[in-house]
């Protein structure tokens, strides 16, 4: 294993557990939300969150780059680039829903070697570096073996996303080929595709900072995940998650014109 991968991954597990208790303390208060000019929310539980993660990884590792959704992009020298959503869920985390997480990915040279997905009001930890397979907490998981989409579970975050980007029709045509459909969003699908507890989780209207927390855990879990192209994308707003064995089948439906 890459020691300098392993010695960032370590630091990375420690700063996102520190900046999930930091959110923690603010999850289900009286707590102000601000709007962005993209309509999404923002509190300083986020910001201060960002912040802390920010201070940390740069203090230790100032030579690598960052991109964090409330601070936005600070380029790096070293070929390592830290992408941190520091509440990947707002607007459940506002509402007072607990499905929400602390999300730090780790870049090199254009790969995302390293995820970490962090539910601190669930208190479980989802993780994964390149090589050492995925686990949530201490235990290791794995993607499911179901091969038909008729018997599938997939997860997405909201209809709206779809009906936005104009591909309601193709979205819900694959719903309909699937036994079960759940709107477990953000995160949350991705990891549960993960864990082999649905097979497809498919989102429209994502970023990087979404995704780069996640790509590694589905992928060591065995699980393969892509633009809806079929390509490995972080910037693009379309992604797919699978166990795999269902992603050309999905993509076919969703690339329906």
């Amino acid at each position: 294993m890459n020691a300098d991968w392993r010695n960032r991954y370590e630091v990375a597990l420690d700063a996102a557990f520190q900046a999930g208790q930091f959110a923690l303390q603010h999850f289900d208060q009286d707590i102000a939300v601000q709007w962005k000019a993209d309509e999404s929310p923002v509190t300083i539980a986020d910001q201060g969150a960002e912040q802390l993660l920010r201070t940390t990884l740069l203090g230790k590792f100032p030579y690598d780059g960052f991109l964090g959704e409330e601070s936005g992009a600070a380029p790096g020298t070293s070929g390592y680039r830290w992408i941190i959503d520091p509440i990947d869920g707002t607007r459940s985390f506002v509402r007072g829903v607990p499905i929400w997480a602390t999300l730090v990915g780790l870049e090199y040279k254009g790969e995302v070697i390293a995820g970490i997905t962090y539910l601190p009001a669930m208190k479980q930890t989802f993780r994964a570096l390149r090589g050492d397979g995925a686990f949530r907490d201490d235990r290791r998981i794995h993607v499911s073996e179901i091969d038909k989409l008729a018997d599938a579970h997939v997860f997405y975050s909201s209809i709206t996303w779809f009906s936005k980007a104009g591909c309601e029709a193709q979205f819900l045509k694959l719903l309909k080929q699937t036994v079960r459909q759940r709107g477990f969003g953000d995160f949350y699908g991705f990891v549960m595709v993960a864990q082999g507890s649905g097979e497809l989780m498919v989102e429209h209207g994502v970023h990087a900072w979404d995704l780069g927390g996640l790509i590694p855990i589905v992928e060591e879990a065995g699980g393969k995940m892509t633009a809806w192209d079929g390509k490995p994308d972080i910037d693009r707003p379309d992604v797919l998650a699978s166990n795999g064995l269902l992603h050309d089948a999905a993509l076919a439906i969703l690339n329906t014109k």
